[in-house]
């Protein structure tokens, strides 16, 4: 694995990963790239339109999908940068965020 010049590990490439995978499991490149690309399907048809809105990924991490509501336009509002100055906030549209939480098998990992 290569280092900057800060000395920190640079995180693995997709090909790195392609090729350690298909290394630990006697499959080829791309055989192991199939089943990721399957794999991405799977998340991303959870997390679409028709989907149920949460993927839980191997019991590392949850991804769900989280509705964030729209905010009204707000005039007066104090600005935390300038104390004593007030600003106007604008409207804001609902929207779709997706939010990630690592489970219990990656926090005791990282530990």
């Amino acid at each position: 694995m290569a280092t900057k010049a800060t000395g920190t590990p640079k995180p693995p490439s997709k090909t790195e990963i392609l090729a350690s995978v298909a290394e630990a499991t006697n499959l080829s490149k791309k055989e192991v790239a199939a089943v990721l690309e399957a794999y991405t399907k799977e998340i991303t048809k959870s997390l679409g339109k028709k989907g149920p809105g949460v993927f839980a990924a191997l019991g590392l991490v949850k991804i769900e999908k989280k509705l964030v509501p729209a905010q009204k336009a707000q005039k007066g509002v104090p600005n935390p940068f300038k104390p004593g100055e007030l600003m106007d906030r604008p409207a804001k549209p609902a929207s779709q965020k997706v939010k990630v939480r690592a489970l219990k098998l990656l926090k005791d990992a990282v530990k």
